[in-house]
């Protein structure tokens, strides 16, 4: 390229750039439009939420995310719970009793690519205590029978909810019932970690 033709493109050039710049300056006139381009990139999102319902507290966990204490509780159902309901055995001393309460679970999800979901709940850290069952129930129980043992195999949770709506709270029930076993190291404090799990398919 000659040095007629170098310059003429390098005026070409600034010409060009003028141009573009024609929207966010001007002269002769009293308005300019620039154009601002916004890009985002759009994840999907997922949250779960435990909440306390009529019955016991739902609060920060220490070491877990939340915590429920029903106090005392014994076999034949003497105590009173500290929060929430009892059941007492059918035949005290050869049935178990059952401490339990209500609480409320909030899906929230967006993004996904469908809004088919699950949402299953197992007894990850049992009680060491063999004379203590994690039960629950997803519809208010009438009897101690309506309260059944929460899965404590991750690969066959328990199933919570199906097909939750995004936003709406579910209310359940969780408690434990209490054997009426005779043994050593039966007695005292204890503690099991139940793991939630919501999937949108």
């Amino acid at each position: 390229m000659d040095r007629k033709s170098a310059k003429l493109a390098a005026m070409a050039v600034v010409l060009l750039a003028r141009c573009s710049l024609a929207s966010t300056s001007g002269t002769n006139t009293n308005t300019v439009s620039p154009i601002v381009t916004v890009n985002v990139s759009v994840q999907s999102a997922i949250e779960l939420t435990l909440a306390t319902g009529t019955g016991c507290a739902i609060t920060a966990g220490t070491g877990t995310d939340y915590s429920m204490s029903f106090g005392n509780v014994d076999a034949l159902a003497i105590n009173g719970p500290a929060c929430g309901h009892k059941f007492t055995p059918t035949t005290p001393g050869v049935t178990n009793a059952a401490y339990y309460s209500d609480y409320v679970l909030t899906p929230v999800f967006a993004g996904q690519s469908t809004a088919t979901n699950t949402l299953n709940a197992y007894v990850s850290v049992n009680f060491a205590k063999s004379n203590l069952t994690v039960v629950q129930a997803v519809s208010l129980p009438a009897s101690i029978a309506g309260l059944t043992p929460m899965s404590t195999n991750a690969g066959a949770q328990t199933s919570v909810a199906t097909n939750a709506v995004s936003g709406v709270s579910l209310t359940r029930y969780i408690g434990v019932t209490v054997a009426p076993t005779n043994a050593p190291g039966l007695t005292g404090a204890d503690a099991a970690t139940i793991t939630y799990t919501l999937t949108v398919q």
